[in-house]
């Protein structure tokens, strides 16, 4: 039961975004977008496959060493975060793909980062932000492809 709730704990966070800020499908409509454009509803799919896949490696490596203690770790985590869960208030609230493209390129280069410092902590929950990489990789080329199309 522990370690369900300890998953609990890793996973629900993400979702937050999601449940405060709603897309707004008006604005998102109006946009030109690329044709390697995925629908909405797989992009939350594959977004909430991805914060399974995180909540397990964060969990993976707190088992192994207190990840608050552990700075590195814990400050590209939460820069992780911050910047994941803005891209929807700053892309479909204040409607700018430029503020969008700026919080996708940190969450890009912080996934990278929190590969990199989890792989020191725990190699084998590193795998698990493979698909992250990959996947930030293409939210930031789709973002650069929207603000490039549309201003």
């Amino acid at each position: 039961m522990k370690k369900v709730f300890m998953f609990l704990l890793f996973f629900l966070p993400w979702l937050i975004s999601g449940l405060v800020f709603r897309v707004n499908f008006e604005y998102y409509n109006m946009l030109e977008l690329p044709s390697f454009t995925l629908s909405p509803k797989v992009i939350s799919i594959c977004w909430i496959f991805i914060y399974v896949l995180i909540a397990i490696s964060i969990y993976l490596v707190s088992s192994k060493c207190n990840i608050l203690k552990t700075s590195d770790y814990f400050y590209v985590l939460v820069t992780n975060y911050l910047a994941n869960q803005l891209f929807l208030y700053v892309f479909f609230n204040l409607m700018s793909p430029l503020f969008g493209f700026i919080m996708t390129t940190i969450t890009f280069v912080s996934s990278v980062f929190l590969f990199l410092e989890t792989r020191k902590l725990n190699k084998k929950a590193s795998y698990f932000l493979i698909l992250y990489q990959l996947y930030s990789l293409y939210a930031f080329i789709l973002s650069l492809t929207i603000y490039i199309m549309n201003f």
